[in-house]
């Protein structure tokens, strides 16, 4: 028997299981690369270190009501915390209207927790920490031998074709260019998509993320000679762009590659 209200009730608790998920991802953004632990000490104002007690941190609702400042210093709150925990639980919803309530849905949440702090991580400190991309080619990997929205045989060859292809342009890429072209935290990251997606999706991956590359490279570097001079903009954001665009529309940008030119 159905029960009224039931559907509406499931998307109010998954909104608010991504809202408390996005919580805790602002935590593993600041303190994971700086090998701070993840747990203890208690959140506090960076400004003047007063502890910040559990109700002036309720996901977008504290920030709304604080104004964006601590109640205590006034300190500006960065709004990357409301963005992200917006961010987190707009993805459990979409990943949980798409596949139910399933491995799938589980596997996948786990899947987006890991590229949203990727990005920000990388976005500020242009570093992907191990601690978050090796752990998500071994759920990738599981999700696959018990999931059915993936086989396993493609999940380990998503693995080596993301992280073999991008290995291989890393390669290439010093050799051409003197430098280091992709760094081992965007090698890896290719590898636990990988293991989600499996290999043809990850080569759609691969040519979403050039073009978002260059495209943001080419207007940043013209517009901003300092960023230029001072920093390498980040590959791992663009990465996580694309695959989010190829988990959610990958098949309908095959079926329309396979009808535009395939041979007949």
């Amino acid at each position: 028997m159905d029960i009224p209200g039931a559907g509406t009730i499931i998307t109010a608790l998954v909104a608010a299981l991504g809202l408390a998920v996005g919580s805790f991802l602002n935590v593993v953004i600041y303190r994971l690369p700086r090998n701070k632990s993840l747990v203890t000490p208690r959140s506090s104002c960076p400004g003047c270190g007063t502890l910040i007690r559990w109700y002036q941190n309720v996901p977008l609702l504290s920030y709304v009501i604080l104004r964006g400042r601590c109640r205590g210093c006034g300190t500006r709150i960065s709004p990357r915390y409301p963005l992200v925990e917006l961010l987190t639980a707009v993805l459990f919803l979409v990943f949980f209207w798409r596949y139910g309530i399933s491995v799938a849905t589980a596997g996948f949440w786990f899947f987006s927790a890991c590229l949203v702090a990727v990005f920000f991580i990388d976005l500020e400190l242009t570093i992907i920490p191990d601690k978050i991309t090796l752990p998500g080619i071994a759920m990738g990997l599981g999700l696959a031998a018990v999931g059915d929205h993936l086989d396993f045989v493609s999940s380990v060859l998503g693995v080596f074709a993301g992280g073999g292809s991008f290995l291989l342009v890393g390669w290439l890429g010093s050799k051409l260019f003197k430098k280091e072209a992709l760094g081992g935290g965007d090698i890896k990251l290719a590898a636990m998509m990988g293991a989600f997606i499996g290999p043809v999706r990850i080569f759609l991956v691969f040519v979403f993320s050039a073009v978002l590359g260059l495209l943001v490279s080419v207007v940043v570097l013209a517009i901003s000679a300092r960023f230029r001079r001072e920093r390498m903009l980040p590959f791992g954001p663009f990465l996580v762009l694309a695959a989010l665009l190829v988990v959610f529309y990958g098949q309908e940008l095959i079926d329309w590659y396979w009808r535009h030119f395939s041979i007949h």
